[in-house]
């Protein structure tokens, strides 16, 4: 262990057979940039074992944790990547509330680049190279005109998998995104395929890697509501 960050947890989402954690840096009291604790791993994804406190207890989203690291690894745009030092457990070390989140807000004047789309979603994408140009891939920001979408995308090819996509406006575009959160999915996918309001909520999104095409996805990571969801 070389050092260590102490985040705010914002998101725990999906990532392969791991998760992807990201929180904002808590130095002297304040909070300072973005943190992504990674694995040494080509994948990058932080494994069940990797991200337990002592109790065995993983981290969750508003959790503050301190995170033993071995050293910073910036790739292209996700420059908030940090190689953790998987032989120490994490440790909690308190957590934060809803009323803290406001002050972390991002305010970019857009979700990165816009005008690519795949076929489900909106502004859901961009080009290695268009992302490239980007020095952050994590944002928390406060959508506007919130819904979450169950539906079976792939149901015209015979694939019964349903999905869940968070739906919304911010600075005046609109967006269709997959949601990687898996505390929202298990949520939502209790319900029936259809589209359901969400009053009051934040959302961290991240930019992925870049795919086999050549774009890099754009994910809601997290649902962090006031209100159950």
């Amino acid at each position: 262990m070389n050092f260590t960050k102490r985040i705010v947890c914002l998101a725990n989402s999906r990532k392969h057979s791991g998760r992807c954690i990201a929180g904002k840096e808590i130095v002297d009291g304040s909070h300072g940039g973005w943190i992504r604790p990674v694995s040494a791993r080509p994948s990058a994804e932080v494994s069940e074992e990797e991200r337990r406190f002592q109790n065995g207890v993983s981290p969750k989203v508003l959790d503050i944790v301190e995170i033993p690291m071995i050293a910073p690894a910036p790739h292209l745009y996700q420059v908030e990547n940090f190689i953790i030092d998987a032989e120490y457990y994490w440790v909690k070390d308190g957590q934060s509330t809803w009323s803290d989140l406001k002050p972390l807000l991002d305010k970019p004047v857009s979700l990165w680049a816009n005008g690519d789309s795949t076929y489900n979603g909106s502004n859901d994408r961009v080009k290695l190279e268009v992302a490239a140009k980007h020095n952050y891939s994590l944002l928390l920001i406060q959508p506007e005109n919130l819904s979450v979408q169950v539906v079976t995308e792939g149901a015209a090819f015979r694939n019964p998998r349903r999905k869940v996509r968070a739906w919304f406006q911010y600075q005046g575009e609109h967006y269709g995104l997959t949601v990687t959160d898996p505390e929202a999915e298990r949520a939502f996918l209790d319900r029936e395929n259809g589209v359901y309001k969400v009053a009051t909520a934040y959302l961290c999104i991240s930019l992925s890697e870049a795919h086999s095409d050549g774009s890099c996805y754009k994910l809601v990571a997290t649902i962090i509501s006031n209100d159950h969801l």
